[in-house]
């Protein structure tokens, strides 16, 4: 079919859909919820078979779903209606959740239903983590049982009834600050936590901080800090910083200034850089990879090990890696190369794996030409590490996305494991750039100069699945986050165990030293480094600046970009 996709932002669920349509042999197309108009000339412009709406916060025209069917994608089970759904279903700590695809009507989330699809809420996971998680993987199976549906002339949707024994869901107000205010002198750490966890990662909660207003991003336990005060700032680590409750203490990544009438705007932070003026006297507490994996406290890098494997798992606030980040991560990777271990395994519990550079801390900065240079040297120097190990293998396990920089740091290990609900963007140019991270030199190899080419330029996303047809991943997985690790430590083992692993690493040595006499890996640095300088520095015909500041205010666009309103048909 031809299937339009109609939504508020290209985001990873639009994404995600968009990648798994376009695997099945759909034609699909993107139109960006910019106004009634351009809905109508993107309708117009593709005549679809199909309109779905993945996320939508608007209206759809009734003149558009009256005239042709209009899915409506709702993150909620079986008669849910309201903008907050998920936000509640956090707020309530609910066991169970699921996603509806409705017929758009007159009545938001009113329509009649084509699917539902149940499913078991985790513990301790925020509202992005959630969404990108279970939410996206419910939304795709009932999505296509919606497309499924549909296109079986005999099957018709069925009338919501409220009063059905599967209709579990309710009609909900929209989720304000009222009900997401944190009363520090009243709340246990489980509240607050349910609370910060709901806002996440919009609009997050709104908070008052040394006479300022803030919006809280994250929440994070801590096992071991105590106070009694309830509300004052206890430590400091990783950007983060600790506020005491009044049974225990939290942890909050992330700040961004409330903006008053006639202030500059603001994005998300590191709670520690945003208030560094107010923190001389607070300590600030590192605690070891190896602590931290055994300890209920917040730590963006941990490191266990299984026999002969090793895991260094980290997570980042929405995958980005500052300078620092990146150089904390970097010493923490020489650190368990060290250890006598024959398989080294990279990546995060679950969730997103890496989107690259920190373009939020570098807009921030006072020079951010030069932030830019120093977060994308930081970077280089954590792949360039990873390229050149040669006494174990490394695998990078991706649970979630991966995106540029962040999906290079990826495949500059010798094997890429992703959990099949991982969407890759292998592609610099939409944020104005060259790109970097030895990209010329590990992603031909892995696809070929063509490819390679292709993927660079068409700046679309790819499936794991389709990842792994091009030869660009060695494995795509079927699984939920928690089973996906459970298989990747299994096959580690499996690796490590191997009666081939040490010719594989003699192999690899070799290899890179014949690599390195025909071009030395300084020579692809050097090259993309060239460009990026010319790109960080603006100027005539360079876009980076101003699409980074774009990105990092969430600046609506004027139009739908072109590479999106092409009619992508499947993949070849």
């Amino acid at each position: 079919m031809r299937i339009l996709l109609i939504a508020d932002a290209f985001n990873s669920l639009t994404q995600r859909l968009h990648t798994v349509l376009r695997d099945l042999g759909h034609t699909v197309c993107v139109q960006l919820a910019l106004g009634e108009h351009a809905l109508r000339e993107g309708v117009d412009r593709t005549s679809p078979d199909l309109v779905l709406a993945p996320m939508l916060t608007t209206a759809v025209p009734e003149d558009i779903w009256s005239a042709r069917p209009v899915l409506i994608v709702h993150p909620g089970p079986l008669g849910d209606r309201g903008p907050s759904s998920l936000d509640w279903a956090l707020h309530d700590e609910a066991r169970e959740w699921g996603v509806t695809v409705l017929q758009a009507a007159a009545e938001m989330d009113a329509g009649d239903a084509w699917a539902s699809v149940p499913f078991r809420m985790p513990t301790g996971v925020a509202k992005s983590d959630l969404y990108r998680g279970e939410v996206a993987e419910a939304a795709v199976q009932a999505v296509l049982l919606a497309v499924e549906r549909f296109a079986d002339p005999d099957r018709t949707p069925v009338a919501l009834d409220p009063s059905a024994p599967d209709a579990r869901g309710r009609l909900r107000p929209y989720h304000d600050q009222s009900h997401r205010r944190i009363d520090w002198a009243v709340d246990d750490t489980r509240t607050v936590l349910r609370k910060l966890r709901a806002a996440d990662s919009r609009p997050g909660v709104l908070d008052e901080l040394h006479g300022t207003a803030y919006y809280l991003h994250g929440g994070h336990p801590e096992d071991e800090l105590r106070d009694g005060t309830p509300g004052r700032i206890l430590a400091t680590r990783d950007g983060a910083i600790c506020r005491a409750t009044t049974d225990g203490a939290v942890w909050i990544p992330e700040l961004r200034r409330s903006r008053a009438k006639g202030s500059p705007p603001a994005w998300k932070l590191p709670a520690a850089d945003v208030l560094a003026a107010h923190l001389a006297d607070v300590p600030d507490v590192p605690v070891s990879p190896e602590q931290a994996a055994y300890r209920a406290t917040y730590a963006q890098i941990r490191y266990t090990e299984e026999g002969p494997v090793g895991f260094l798992e980290f997570s980042f606030p929405g995958g980005a890696m500052s300078t620092s980040q990146c150089r904390r991560l970097l010493a923490a990777y020489r650190a368990a190369c060290t250890r006598p271990t024959s398989v080294l395994v990279l990546g995060p519990e679950r969730d997103i794996f890496s989107n690259g550079i920190h373009l939020g801390v570098i807009e921030a900065a006072t020079d951010p030409v030069s932030e830019s240079w120093s977060n994308i040297t930081a970077m280089n120097d954590l792949v360039e590490a990873v390229l050149t190990t040669t006494d174990r293998l490394t695998v990078a396990a991706l649970p979630g996305s991966a995106a540029a920089g962040g999906l290079m740091l990826a495949l500059a290990a010798d094997e890429v494991w992703c959990r099949e609900a991982a969407v890759l963007n292998p592609h610099y140019r939409l944020m104005g750039l060259h790109g970097s991270e030895y990209w010329t030199y590990t992603l031909p190899r892995r696809v070929g100069a063509e490819t390679a080419h292709r993927l660079t330029t068409e700046a679309l996303p790819l499936s794991a699945s389709r990842a792994e047809s091009l030869g660009l991943i060695e494995a795509s997985v079927r699984d939920t986050p928690a089973g996906f690790r459970t298989r990747v430590a299994r096959h580690a083992a499996e690796l490590a165990a191997s009666d081939s692993t040490a010719a594989r690493l003699g192999r690899k040595k070799q290899r890179l030293e014949e690599n390195e006499g025909t071009r030395p890996l300084a020579s692809y640095r050097a090259a993309e480094l060239d460009e990026m300088a010319r790109n960080f520095r603006g100027g005539p015909g360079e876009r980076y600046p101003e699409l980074r500041r774009a990105f990092v205010l969430k600046t609506r666009p004027l139009h739908t970009p072109d590479h999106l309103t092409r009619l992508c048909a499947p993949p070849c």
